[in-house]
């Protein structure tokens, strides 16, 4: 009886009460306080089962219980940048049930989507978007003759983007009344650079600042308790006075802050006075100091790893590691680079804020003078690579094709028209599983392979990635790409000396009769295997690695068009790529008008949605099963035309 009481008097989980924001609109100070606990623990659990987002979704917990307590969402409208802080704000928002699933297949997205839900304003995949976004909506309201609020966050490393500042600078003209949430947890996805962050604790280091804090303080200590929380009230105050005056006071914001961002006694009363004060003529900044990852306690070492965690164990919270031996792509690049500039002091390299994700880590450790992250800056990349290049060095630049698109003006202008030999690393091309359609890299061959003067390679495995940096390391008069996917190799040896390739140059495989495979990039594994499944259905099989998407390998094209009935080719990547320029190759030739059937595999002019890469690439049709099937529906008994070369 006793025990049966005692289950009884358990408190119960307010979580477990809450579906939506509204639930939470009546609840206490107190009540909020355990509803951040119970969000917190019920955040590390969904991630410990997916992996995904940890540390920005940790440290916006108590400000995403603070917003949907205040405002009236999704009327009054919340915009997050990026969305990786968003899981917080999806159980909240009646997907509490679903979080299991996030990133899975048929689950809900890793990111903020329109498509999802209403409680999500705005998607977006690359950061620094949300002020741009959020001023938007507040125009379209003004213009409409609404009435409601517009919140933007954005993390203090999205704010390194330059697209942020344009939108503070558009907003401060505007005067559309628009809040922003500065989230400044002194570290984005590597350790935070530059002027901002310097400046930023500058606001609360300032002489001025912590005198005042210092005599503060002691007064406090000789006080009766109501004239100490007077003055409580009254440092907050004049901190607030004596940071104001400030850049984005500048920017025609109204500073509010820091604030403790991790304490919901002071995020709920500056919030709810905000939203109720319209006296304020102005966009407002609110400042928040958090820390990313709080609450997590792991002992695993978390700097740039708690941008994203691999599945963990709940209880110890310490995250499985792989249990292959096949090196990554992103690591074998890595240590190539570092090879290349241990025999050339010119070698250098050139990361937007993604150190570990592009393998530029492994440079920085044997050569930190010669690594540069330039913070979110993908335009700012790609330019200064083009300036030190006019001055000899030999500039490497590691971004994730789909950030890549980002700065793809001052890929054309700033790189292509002068013929500058910037190398561009594009580590994440093709699928990305889980992380969906914002970060896929599908269309860099397509927006590369169409401008002049580019070298554009793909390699099949980690071995000829080898050999295609070093072909990239001697390219001096014009610019080159090197694009592969995410994840691990094939497992193939690496060359301890890599030669480097002649340009625009592929290689035979196997050669066959009827039916020859065209493959760029790690596609050539699923052509290998297609090949043993049509050599039990009679097919003989050419397979050909182009290695070049530009160049392409006219002769070894004309030479396979020529001798076989079918050409197929394959790549992980958009229409207008690889397969275009074979096509139009064989087409400005006259190689398809003597019989020759061409096909081309590709992703598909749709969106696809999060899955394992396996799935996509099978929804795609860019696997084994696909390549056969194409074979089997196309080929025809074998027509030599050789001899109307």
């Amino acid at each position: 009886m006793h025990s049966n009481t005692a289950a009884n008097d358990e408190p119960k989980r307010l979580l477990d009460q809450v579906n939506l924001p509204e639930d939470i609109r009546d609840f206490t100070i107190p009540q909020l306080q355990q509803l951040a606990c119970e969000l917190r623990e019920a955040t590390i659990t969904a991630l410990a089962k997916t992996g995904g987002k940890l540390g920005a979704a940790l440290g916006v917990i108590e400000l995403t219980v603070a917003l949907h307590h205040v405002f009236k969402t999704p009327h009054d409208q919340l915009v997050w940048d990026i969305g990786h802080q968003g899981l917080p704000h999806k159980i909240l928002t009646g997907r509490k049930h679903q979080v299991h699933t996030m990133g899975q297949p048929g689950g809900i997205s890793g990111f903020l989507k329109r498509a999802e839900s209403e409680y999500d304003t705005f998607g977006a995949g690359h950061c620094s978007t949300s002020i741009s976004a959020a001023l938007g909506m507040a125009v379209a309201r003004d213009m409409h003759g609404d009435d409601f609020n517009v919140v933007a966050v954005i993390g203090d490393g999205a704010l390194t983007s330059g697209m942020a500042y344009e939108a503070m600078n558009s907003a401060g003209h505007l005067r559309s009344r628009l809040i922003v949430i500065l989230n400044d947890n002194e570290m984005s996805i590597a350790p935070n650079l530059g002027a901002m962050h310097r400046y930023l604790n500058r606001l609360t280091s300032s002489k001025p600042y912590l005198q005042f804090r210092h005599m503060a303080k002691n007064m406090l200590h000789h006080m009766p308790d109501p004239i100490e929380h007077f003055t409580k009230k009254a440092k907050q105050y004049a901190k607030d006075f004596i940071t104001g005056g400030n850049f984005f006071e500048e920017m025609g914001f109204h500073y509010i802050g820091p604030l403790n961002g991790h304490d919901i006694t002071e995020l709920v009363p500056v919030l709810r006075n905000l939203k109720e004060d319209n006296n304020i003529e102005s966009p407002i900044l609110i400042h928040i100091k958090t820390e990313k990852g709080h609450g997590f306690n792991s002992p695993d070492i978390c700097t740039e790893s708690y941008h994203a965690v691999s599945k963990f164990d709940p209880s110890t919270r310490i995250q499985m590691k792989s249990s292959s031996s096949k090196p990554t792509y992103t690591k074998v690049f890595g240590e190539s680079l570092t090879r290349l500039a241990s025999l050339d002091d010119k070698v250098i390299g050139i990361t937007a804020a993604m150190p570990s994700g592009t393998g530029m880590n492994i440079l920085a450790k044997s050569y930190p003078e010669r690594m540069f992250d330039v913070c979110i800056a993908e335009q700012h990349a790609v330019t200064f690579a083009a300036g030190l290049s006019t001055g000899g060095i030999i500039p490497f630049v590691a971004i994730y094709s789909t950030f890549l698109q980002r700065a793809y003006d001052q890929v054309v202008h700033d790189v292509a028209i002068q013929c500058l030999p910037v190398r561009f690393i594009l580590d994440r091309a093709g699928v990305v599983g889980g992380d969906g359609p914002t970060h896929a890299g599908s269309y860099d061959l397509t927006y590369l392979c169409t401008l002049p003067n580019f070298v554009v390679m793909a390699p099949a495995d980690e071995a000829d990635l080898v050999r295609m940096v070093t072909t990239s390391y001697g390219i001096n008069d014009k610019p080159s790409a090197i694009r592969f996917p995410r994840g691990e190799g094939v497992g193939v040896e690496l060359p301890a000396n890599p030669e480097s390739l002649p340009i625009g140059k592929g290689r035979y495989i196997k050669k066959g009769k009827s039916v020859a495979l065209v493959s760029l990039g790690t596609r050539l594994q699923q052509a290998m295997l297609a090949d043993k499944i049509l050599q039990t259905k009679g097919f003989d099989i050419t397979i050909f690695d182009a290695r070049f998407a530009k160049p392409i390998d006219e002769e070894a094209i004309r030479e396979i068009a020529l001798s076989h009935d079918l050409i197929i080719t394959l790549e992980e990547g958009a229409i207008g790529g690889f397969g275009s320029h074979v096509g139009q190759f064989l087409t400005s030739q006259g190689l398809l008008d003597q019989g020759l059937k061409f096909r081309s595999l590709f992703m598909p002019d749709y969106f696809i949605e999060h899955n394992t890469p396996e799935a996509m690439y099978e929804e795609a049709g860019l696997n084994a099963s696909s390549i056969v099937n194409t074979v089997c529906n196309l080929s025809l008994p074998k027509t030599l035309r050789a001899a109307n070369a």
